[in-house]
């Protein structure tokens, strides 16, 4: 069984090797770099290819299947060669939210970002990865929503506002302290992101605190295509932060960037502006690391309200100033840093 294995990964990478000049006719990069082709076969002198058809015409197909007959075709261990195109369901754009510190508004700006960018027309998933302490269920009013699972595999919920999700709140009882080990922790985390998110474009990840088990899992198993890091300006939620930062620049995870929450008061009454943690401390540490810094987000009672009540999404809609001008403007710019991830 090991030498028919190794048989066919040799021929497998022959094929490959032998076709290497092929372009991936949407991405112009070759057709192996662009991951399009998922399979080759070389069996009694048969060449098998499987290639992902997502996003090509008849024409482009036939191109393909031209370019590698002819590159074939004066091969004397291939007599004929046959192809079969399929069409997959893309992966979504796993963004991970993470603090290193509790309570600076990690999952307010999940929350918020998963709302903006579905009123911008995308497909979103939410993931609220604080097992110990979810918050996502009141946040975007699905406490009452019940979780379901086909098989072992769980379904997401779906929102008012048309947010797929998942949290333990929504599967634990409420007034229930979870008190799980490490080990089981990550598993049940594991088990909401192998839900079924093949409805969605974007899964947002609103990750806990610190830099255990979790945060682990979700680089080594689910690869996030890229981390954002939110912060208040003090110097405490800065030395954490700067922690998360290490963590996901050791494991090659990229890092969108750093943003400032409670940047900032602005009386209602006589409207001066006061800073209560301080001010400006996450964009000098943004340059000091060598990351982007993505903004500032002041303090708002409104949000504070609408999040409480389980009504976010209809505060944001109003964005014209304060956080949810700032909420708005972050989402905007993650949407354009998603797209030219391709």
């Amino acid at each position: 069984m090991a030498d028919q294995d190794h048989n066919a990964a040799s021929e497998e990478a022959y094929l490959f090797d032998k076709i290497r000049s092929v372009s991936d006719p949407v991405s112009g990069q070759s057709l192996i770099e662009s991951k399009r082709l998922m399979a080759a076969e070389l069996k009694e002198s048969n060449a098998r290819f499987v290639i992902r058809a997502n996003g090509l015409t008849a024409e482009q197909r036939s191109l393909l299947e031209k370019q590698i007959s002819d590159l074939l075709q004066a091969d004397p261990s291939v007599a004929k060669t046959y192809f079969t195109f399929v069409l997959s369901k893309p992966k979504p754009k796993i963004i991970a939210v993470a603090s290193g510190k509790g309570g600076v508004g990690k999952s307010t700006l999940s929350a918020a970002l998963a709302l903006l960018l579905k009123q911008k027309g995308r497909r979103v998933g939410l993931v609220d990865a604080d097992i110990y302490g979810p918050s996502q269920a009141l946040l975007m009013g699905a406490k009452q929503q019940s979780v379901a699972a086909v098989g072992d595999q769980l379904r997401p919920v779906v929102t008012a506002d048309g947010i797929a999700m998942l949290s333990m709140g929504q599967i634990a009882d409420p007034n229930q302290a979870i008190a799980w080990r490490g080990p089981k922790i990550a598993g049940a985390f594991n088990q909401l992101m192998a839900a079924d998110w093949s409805e969605c474009d974007v899964l947002i990840v609103d990750l806990p605190p610190g830099t255990g088990d979790i945060q682990l899992s979700m680089v080594r198993e689910h690869k996030p295509d890229g981390v954002l890091i939110i912060s208040t300006p003090q110097d405490m939620a800065l030395i954490d932060a700067k922690r998360a930062v290490d963590l996901f620049q050791k494991t090659e995870t990229p890092i969108i960037g750093l943003i400032e929450n409670m940047a900032g008061y602005q009386c209602p009454h006589c409207g001066e502006i006061s800073d209560p943690f301080g001010a400006g401390g996450a964009e000098l540490a943004a340059a000091d690391m060598g990351i982007d810094f993505w903004g500032y987000i002041p303090l708002g009672l409104n949000i504070r309200l609408a999040a409480d009540s389980g009504h976010l999404g209809d505060c944001l809609k109003d964005s014209a100033e304060g956080a949810a001008a700032a909420f708005s403007k972050i989402a905007e710019r993650l949407g354009v840093w998603i797209d030219q991830q391709g």
